[in-house]
């Protein structure tokens, strides 16, 4: 798709259809994803396991809500800052290196965590865990896209992202049963090392060599041989200087606004609205988190079913998969407490971040292979500024001034704006493509834009 053109030795033959049926296996790419998820599990894991024991943190260190707090919003402030720059860097460093780098950092700080004897103490140690996960669903991702057909990306993105919503549910629900049945500290611990068992696992069966051998051309499907000397590489400016990109970073994050107000507020939403107790209301909320995630996983299996003649048709399904949450969460918060609200609530949840995978597939397709990384912390960046960490401040905010009720009945308006962006997007992605095709840069002048 790109002209970027390299100097005769750094060109990258293209393997004949024996070579490919011989050097790359089937099973490879799979084997990757799956090492690549299961990594993605343990980062929520180990992000989410401490909102189990704040009621046993609070106990044995008297701590206040402000305190447990700042535990769990240091390392969304890590992740918000570093993202981009680690993404950035791992383009350079090596994918790879830097995946294993940040699950053993996570997975250290999480051990740290265990054997932390005061506030102090835990608080660095969720800083490291912030440090470690910053930009692993950025790089995480570009190396899965790598090795699979573009054909299958929103898919991919899809049930990727999912992992989030899955190990969130899961660090949660063990992470509250092992405190209960053994202490607090060994929530932490076993978090530490089933992510230290996948760190070696990744290091030892994924390399840059493995995934040079199996990587797959945007155009033509057909996998590459390594090639003998540096690919050009694309600018960074040209994350930014594509419309058609920055509506899909748009479009994203705003479309992530109303998601994260449900997995931050439905607790309490349920708790109040419907008087269950602590524990009923998480447990409710748990199965809404469960239906977001899935509804990630089926919404990009659709969106490339859809787009399999036309790429452009993602847009068209974001858009479609956009309006209908937002029709949903505005009808069912509406209605009074009962069945019906909880049906609409729960099919609005499904769809909630269910252009995911269509939209990540569209940054995918906009920008060029040697930056991808990089563009998928942007897109990381994008959705944590607009939606993940907005989302709850503002319904947050707002509650204290209307009721929760009000407010979330109000967040899911959001999504007008997720529309508008991603039909501008897709109004000028064709010239996006064009752009993208026609991006040509030597490795000099690429050095200079680079710095």
């Amino acid at each position: 798709m790109s002209s970027l053109t390299p100097t005769a030795p750094e060109r990258t033959a293209t393997v004949s259809a024996p070579s490919r049926r011989s050097g790359r296996s089937r099973f490879y790419p799979w084997l990757v994803f799956a090492l690549t998820f299961g990594l993605l599990l343990s980062d929520y894991m180990s992000r989410q396991v401490l909102s189990a024991v704040f009621p046993f943190l609070k106990a044995e260190w008297s701590l206040s809500d402000s305190h447990l707090a700042s535990l769990n919003s240091v390392v969304a402030l890590m992740v918000g800052l570093l993202t981009l720059p680690l993404s950035m860097l791992a383009d350079r460093w090596g994918r790879v290196r830097s995946l294993v780098v940040m699950a053993a950092l996570w997975s250290v700080a999480t051990l740290l965590c265990a054997v932390a004897g005061s506030y102090e103490q835990m608080l660095g140690a969720r800083f490291l865990v912030g440090v470690g996960e910053a930009a692993y669903g950025s790089v995480g991702i570009a190396v899965v896209l790598s090795v699979f057909a573009p054909r299958l990306r929103a898919s991919l993105s899809g049930a990727f992202m999912a992992g989030g919503s899955f190990g969130s549910v899961i660090g949660v629900a063990f992470g509250g049963v092992i405190a209960v049945q053994l202490s607090w500290r060994w929530s932490f611990a076993s978090m530490a090392i089933f992510g230290l068992i996948l760190v070696a696992l990744f290091w030892a069966l994924v390399s840059e060599r493995k995934l040079a051998r199996h990587a797959i051309d945007d155009d033509t499907n057909t996998t590459h041989t390594e090639a003998p000397g540096p690919v050009a590489r694309a600018p960074i400016s040209s994350l930014f200087t594509n419309p058609a990109v920055l509506c899909a970073y748009i479009g994203g994050g705003l479309q992530m606004f109303t998601a994260a107000a449900l997995m931050a507020w439905l607790p309490s939403f349920f708790g109040r609205s419907y008087g269950l107790a602590a524990d009923k209301a998480a447990a409710m909320a748990a199965v809404f988190v469960l239906l977001i995630g899935a509804g990630m996983i089926v919404c990009g299996i659709v969106a490339d079913r859809a787009a399999r003649i036309d790429p452009a048709r993602k847009w068209t399904v974001a858009i479609a998969i956009s309006l209908a949450a937002g029709v949903l969460l505005i009808v069912g918060f509406r209605l009074p407490v009962g069945t019906a609200q909880l049906v609409l609530l729960g099919l609005g949840a499904f769809f909630s971040a269910g252009s995911t995978g269509a939209v990540t597939a569209m940054v995918a397709n906009l920008t060029h292979p040697t930056v991808r990384a990089s563009a998928f912390g942007t897109t990381t960046l994008a959705n944590s500024l607009l939606g993940l960490a907005a989302g709850p401040f503002v319904v947050g905010v707002l509650a204290d001034r209307i009721s929760l009720a009000n407010a979330l009945q109000l967040a899911p308006l959001v999504y007008l704006g997720a529309v508008a962006v991603l039909l501008a997007g897709k109004r000028v992605y064709p010239a996006g493509v064009r752009k993208l095709a026609t991006l040509s840069a030597t490795p000099a002048q690429q050095t200079g834009a680079d710095k």
